[in-house]
């Protein structure tokens, strides 16, 4: 199913933001940034619309919050929505997204790896201390990860926290999320004297982090869902590691089909964004 995107969308996804050698500098410090007015209000309230639609067509289970653990209490998380859904594909392949992630990677081009949606419900739990690539058969520390709340999202909603500057620590990235990882990984954040920031999202607000940066997210103490898009960039010229782990082997045949160890991931789920 597909909407009518209104033209002045279609035009901001198109145009390019403009960063300055200050924000550069200061993602390539930190791992992360967060940027003001990425995306008008009109355009996220219109997303925010058609990805609540198509979340609660692929959702397929509705199991109790308190019968989960503790990565099922943290989001319900679908994959791979752009695949679905036309209106999704057209905020997914955005060159303005694309060529932001581009630049913060220092790369040349940017290749989709997947999306992601989370939606964070009202009494959802934490998602515990993590980095992302622990999961990706990425032979490349040029990753990114366009993290766009669908709303303003408030502290006490469950924005993202980030720890600057911890995407040089080797420690913990063996760890898959969960107990063990919030645990560890916060210990060996707090031992080191890693800085913790967590701020609120205005709306249009996008942060930006890189697959190794460490980082989690509060509960939802509000009364309202935590609506989040994700987009998952990798340098154009990504070639496909050895798996190390379960997560990587799986990401390999679900996210990059076809893929072959060695060779750049060029397959129809893995196209140039920019």
């Amino acid at each position: 199913m597909s909407t009518l995107i209104p033209a002045s969308i279609l035009h901001e996804l198109e145009q390019p933001f403009d960063l300055s050698k200050q924000q550069l500098s200061f993602y390539q410090q930190n791992g992360y940034i967060k940027l003001r007015q990425v995306l008008s209000e009109s355009a996220v309230q219109f997303f925010n619309e058609a990805i609540s639609r198509v979340v609660s067509n692929m959702r397929k289970t509705d199991v109790p919050l308190n019968e989960r653990n503790t990565y099922g209490k943290a989001f319900l998380q679908l994959f791979n929505l752009w695949t679905e859904d036309s209106t999704v594909k057209t905020l997914v392949f955005s060159k303005r997204l694309a060529r932001l992630a581009a630049q913060l990677m220092g790369a040349s081009g940017a290749r989709l790896y997947h999306d992601q949606a989370l939606f964070k419900e009202p009494g959802g739990g934490i998602t515990p201390w993590h980095a992302d690539q622990h999961y990706w058969p990425l032979n490349t520390d040029k990753t990114i990860t366009a993290w766009m709340p669908l709303q303003a999202t408030p502290l006490e909603m469950g924005p993202l926290e980030f720890s600057p500057g911890s995407q040089r620590i080797l420690a913990g990235r063996e760890l898959s999320i969960g107990d063990e990882s919030e645990k560890l990984i916060g210990e060996k954040l707090k031992i080191n004297d890693f800085p913790h920031v967590v701020e609120g999202f205005e709306c249009g607000e996008i942060s930006f982090h890189s697959g190794w940066v460490f980082h989690r997210a509060g509960a939802n103490q509000s009364r309202e869902m935590r609506k989040v898009m994700t987009v998952i960039y990798m340098d154009k010229e990504t070639t496909l590691m050895e798996p190390k782990n379960s997560g990587q082997l799986n990401d390999w045949k679900t996210w990059c089909p076809g893929a072959e160890v060695g060779q750049i991931i060029n397959t129809p789920l893995n196209p140039v964004l920019y």
